[in-house]
């Protein structure tokens, strides 16, 4: 679903099944990943972002800031909105405290 997505785009990248695993199965704390089922089980989605704290200097209580960057994203049958609407709660309660995201496509 990934590779068809980017087939969208001019330049784009195709991932292999490893480089998929590597990539993309989630990592606390270093690689979040995420799908929309429909209701017969299939993937219809996908959302990702990866950690990237930062130190917080001379701060009493706190010490790390907790930044998510969006990373690859498969709108199907929700709108990008609403997938990085559903990636920001997410991001969220996993306690990252920062979302970043580009406009590359």
């Amino acid at each position: 679903m990934l590779n068809d997505y980017l087939m969208r785009y001019k330049l784009n990248i195709q991932f292999s099944l490893e480089e998929i695993a590597h990539f993309f199965l989630p990592k606390e704390w270093v690689i979040e990943s995420f799908v929309v089922e429909d209701d017969e089980k299939n993937i219809t989605d996908f959302v990702s972002f990866y950690s990237l704290p930062s130190t917080i200097l001379r701060h009493d209580t706190h010490k790390i800031l907790n930044v998510a960057y969006s990373y690859y994203n498969v709108p199907n049958t929700i709108s990008i909105t609403d997938l990085m609407a559903d990636a920001l709660v997410i991001a969220k309660k996993k306690g990252y405290d920062v979302f970043n995201a580009l406009d590359v496509h």
